[in-house]
């Protein structure tokens, strides 16, 4: 859990230890597997399985270019780092949305 919160935190330093127990809890057994445990920003399907999994379903967002536009920009912020962990790719986007109340 901690290596998840220091992640996040290296892209917001206020990131609130209770909601990233949540994401991490919400993504369970995906993070044991290396390969689903990180996002593809190269790789559109993967990038709609994020909006259709995470912000439609999970979020509860329909507008589709509000979450295109978002993970977008998480993908934009997350750029530098090869190995995007879906943990802090999840916490950015609701983040971007507005939505970390709704976790």
């Amino acid at each position: 859990m901690s290596d998840y919160l220091k992640d996040v935190r290296h892209y917001d330093a206020a990131a609130d230890e209770a909601t990233v127990a949540k994401i991490v809890k919400h993504l369970g057994i995906a993070l044991r597997n290396r390969d689903s445990s990180l996002v593809s920003c190269t790789d559109p399907d993967e990038l709609k399985r994020v909006r259709t999994n995470w912000v439609e379903k999970k979020l509860g967002f329909t507008d589709t270019a509000k979450a295109d536009a978002a993970i977008e920009s998480v993908c934009t912020a997350m750029k530098a780092d090869n190995t995007k962990s879906r943990v802090t790719f999840y916490y950015l986007t609701a983040k971007a949305l507005g939505a970390l109340g709704k976790l």
